[in-house]
């Protein structure tokens, strides 16, 4: 076995999960995350279907899974004065297991922080490979040597930055902004959730930890703004510009913005990449192929490429050339699929005119009647099933 030492950057998803599988293998996997600790908060994201589930109880980690799930039932789309019009299955939104980002991340972490190494509160600034090996320089921790380097930092990755180019080149925004936070559950959702839409603007709130708290959550329809990504009273300015007035919660749950602890904002954007690999350098998860939050891809498609880079890597005894290729080979095809179920969500999730959006309310609410009721969480589940893993476990044992 060579290439044994592998830095990950990222300890969201498939960063974690990419560590699990490689220390799984026999490589010593070390991950760095800007953030100064684990992020909690953040949106519900679900598996589905037998690919996801199988490595989930591979790593052992399934029961913890089921133990944090959210739990969520029927979503209802309401009028201004709260009362539901229309009510969409929970197996459209929730999958077979839902859970809050965060609490993901917490089981992944306390699954491999016994042998991987966590670097918080840093990040990487420069990549320097040669013929044995990758030259890492840090924010603040001193210059170490890798052999692999594998970028699982998500959608602005800056291990895509430094190794392909500027992310302008690769994210592909879909027209929409999002942002979310935790408040306090003052509509007494139980395991439910509401949502207001208007033109060109969503806000839902949804039950949370229980029913202890909820999620507030604001979609809006937009070409790119130029905001810093780390300037978050500018982006909660530009949040209440666009909702204040907007009717039913929205001017509350801009109050309470103010005081979240975990305020989220962002464009919705898939990542397009004609390669995932260059050198020593790979990406996995987001980094290399997001498929935008409204997909319910994102979390799936990390685990996925994580189990699949892992065994490649293994399968190939540390040969990295031979590895990130059949690693693209198998993932390719399923990434796409994944990103499918993105296209399109946007103007359908938050239609431009005031008309569409009385037309498709109107439509949500006949829809529970109509033969093709089922036909979105079935594609969905389609496309999460659409890969046919291979099992690195006899790698493993050796």
């Amino acid at each position: 076995m060579k290439n044994i030492n592998v830095l990950i950057s990222g300890a969201s998803v498939a960063g974690p999960a990419l560590a699990y599988w490689l220390h799984r293998h026999g490589f010593t996997p070390t991950i760095v995350e800007r953030a100064p600790a684990l992020r909690d908060g953040g949106y519900a994201v679900d598996f589905r279907g037998e690919a996801h589930l199988s490595i989930l109880r591979r790593m052992g980690v399934l029961a913890d899974l089921e133990r944090a799930r959210t739990g969520m039932g029927a979503m209802s789309y309401v009028n201004s004065a709260g009362k539901p019009q229309a009510t969409m299955p929970a197996d459209l939104f929730a999958g077979d297991i839902e859970i809050l980002r965060g609490d993901l991340a917490r089981v992944l972490y306390d699954a491999t922080k016994e042998h991987t190494e966590y670097i918080f509160g840093d990040s990487i600034t420069s990549l320097t490979e040669d013929a044995d090996g990758v030259t890492v320089t840090f924010e603040r921790t001193p210059p170490r040597r890798f052999d692999l380097v594998i970028g699982a930092d998500g959608l602005h990755s800056n291990t895509r930055r430094l190794t392909f180019g500027p992310e302008e080149r690769f994210v592909k925004h879909l027209g929409l902004y999002c942002a979310i936070f935790t408040t306090g559950n003052h509509l007494g959702l139980d395991h439910t959730g509401h949502a207001y839409r208007t033109a060109g603007k969503l806000v839902a709130m949804y039950s949370a930890h229980h029913n202890t708290q909820a999620k507030a959550v604001f979609y809006f329809a937009s070409p790119p703004l130029d905001l810093d990504r780390r300037d978050v009273p500018q982006q909660q300015a530009v949040l209440a510009e666009q909702f204040t007035g907007n009717g039913w919660q929205s001017d509350r749950l801009l109050r309470d913005m103010r005081h979240a602890p975990d305020f989220y904002f962002d464009t919705v954007a898939q990542v397009r990449m004609d390669t995932w690999a260059r050198g020593r350098v790979a990406l996995v998860g987001d980094a290399a192929s997001c498929p935008s939050s409204l997909s319910g891809m994102g979390s799936g498609l990390a685990l996925v490429g994580a189990y699949v880079l892992a065994g490649e890597l293994a399968a190939a005894r540390g040969d990295h050339r031979v590895a990130f290729a059949r690693y693209e080979q198998e993932m390719r095809a399923y990434a796409e699929g994944c990103q499918k179920m993105g296209d399109g969500v946007a103007k359908l999730m938050v239609p431009g005119s005031r008309f569409l959006a009385a037309f498709l309310n109107r439509y949500y609410k006949i829809m529970p009647y109509l033969p093709g009721k089922n036909m979105a969480a079935n594609m969905a589940r389609k496309a999460a099933e659409n890969i046919t893993l291979r099992d690195y476990s006899d790698l493993a044992s050796r």
